[in-house]
């Protein structure tokens, strides 16, 4: 029987320390004062703004005594304007911490609005090629709380925030070390209320992470073990959250899973976030709802070189067969339980500029941990059959 989370709080650090458990945003005023902090800003994204988690959380900062402010300027991909606009925000306002609220845009602006305030560098100049982050200075950094409303990006627990270039038209990995929350709330009742269907991409974006760090070909044998159990609970728990939002224990599950995900992913991703990077700063689109419909088209593409560990991953996740066929048939027919498209025109993307997505892939960070090499021409070929 799988261990029940929902009568559960606990803590733990890897190596952010997380606060888990229902309830405990109560406890966010504590954790404030706990960083040396009494004017936090709660950063989340325009969508969430008005809804009952941000309002219940800047209920309880003000109901401690906090002087709080809201910065909710954040575009469902977030951009460098968004990011400035953020800093601005937070120096105004005299602000000593941010409160990144909400699911991966939010989280993701917040930690570079944090981040930058500090900076004197461009926060282009910190792109996550080499040893750009050396740039940047750690000095008298501002901290941060995460309280993440999807299960999905594990952008919570990341060291990085992908950042829409306008001027370019092109997702920015922004990373650095210690842009790392310091403290992680994860409260399952904090996403109860969330949509089926953003469920289901958040959820399947969550997947991505864990499937794709799992093919990687880099020797991470921890981050290859704990993406092996993230996508075991996501089998086991994302059907359950999308069906029934208000099952705090699938809702905790599915927490966990996304965390676990994102920790996971520092063995690598691969074609899936390749193209999906470029696809969403071209049209716009929900980024985990892209990776679930490239999904099987690049695992296909990858198949002749994992299938061994695709095997393994069907024997740990008990599949009905116990092979690389078994894993696209799940993951098939986990997309038609989940409601999510077949193909790119199905979710509405009906004019991809086919070379450009491929060439903008191709030098995207992510493409690097592919277990096949990639090319522009193969990934033209995974579009195209995506299309």
């Amino acid at each position: 029987m799988p261990v029940d989370t929902a009568t559960r709080s606990s803590n733990w650090s890897f190596p952010t320390a997380v606060r888990f458990g229902n309830g405990r945003l109560r406890e966010l005023p504590a954790m404030v004062r706990e960083l040396g902090a009494s004017r936090p800003l709660v950063v989340t994204d325009a969508g969430l703004k008005d809804l009952a988690p941000v309002q219940s959380s800047l209920d309880v900062l003000r109901a401690a005594g906090l002087s709080t402010s809201l910065f909710a300027n954040v575009k469902p991909n977030p951009t460098g304007t968004n990011v400035a606009d953020g800093v601005e925000a937070f120096k105004a306002g005299g602000h000593d911490l941010v409160v990144a609220l909400g699911g991966g845009s939010a989280l993701d602006a917040a930690k570079a609005i944090a981040f930058m305030a500090r900076q004197t560098v461009s926060m282009w100049d910190l792109e996550d090629i080499g040893d750009n982050w050396t740039r940047a200075s750690t000095t008298g950094l501002v901290p941060v709380i995460a309280i993440p409303t999807t299960a999905g990006t594990g952008s919570e627990l990341g060291r990085s925030s992908v950042i829409t270039h306008e001027g370019e038209k092109r997702k920015v990995i922004v990373f650095h070390p210690r842009m790392m929350p310091d403290i992680v709330l994860m409260d399952p009742e904090m996403t109860v209320g969330l949509p089926a269907h953003i469920t289901a991409a958040t959820g399947m974006d969550a997947l991505s992470h864990a499937l794709e760090a799992f093919s990687a070909p880099t020797f991470h044998p921890m981050a290859e073990g704990i993406a092996l159990n993230a996508l075991r609970l996501i089998k086991t728990w994302l059907p359950i959250a999308v069906e029934d939002g208000t099952n705090l224990e699938a809702r905790g599950q599915m927490l966990i899973a996304s965390g676990m995900g994102c920790v996971a992913l520092q063995k690598g991703l691969g074609a899936i976030h390749a193209l999906a990077h470029p696809l969403g700063a071209l049209h716009d689109a929900h980024h985990g709802l892209l990776n679930a419909v490239l999904m099987p088209y690049v695992i296909d593409f990858n198949r002749p070189a994992i299938s061994d560990k695709l095997a393994l991953m069907a024997r740990f996740l008990e599949l009905k067969r116990p092979d690389a066929t078994g894993v696209m048939d799940w993951i098939i027919e986990l997309r038609h339980r989940l409601s999510i498209p077949d193909t790119l025109s199905a979710m509405g993307l009906t004019s991809i500029d086919i070379d450009r997505v491929a060439a903008m892939g191709v030098v995207d960070p992510s493409a690097g941990g592919n277990p096949v090499p990639l090319d522009q021409d193969s990934l033209k070929t995974i579009l195209k059959a995506a299309a």
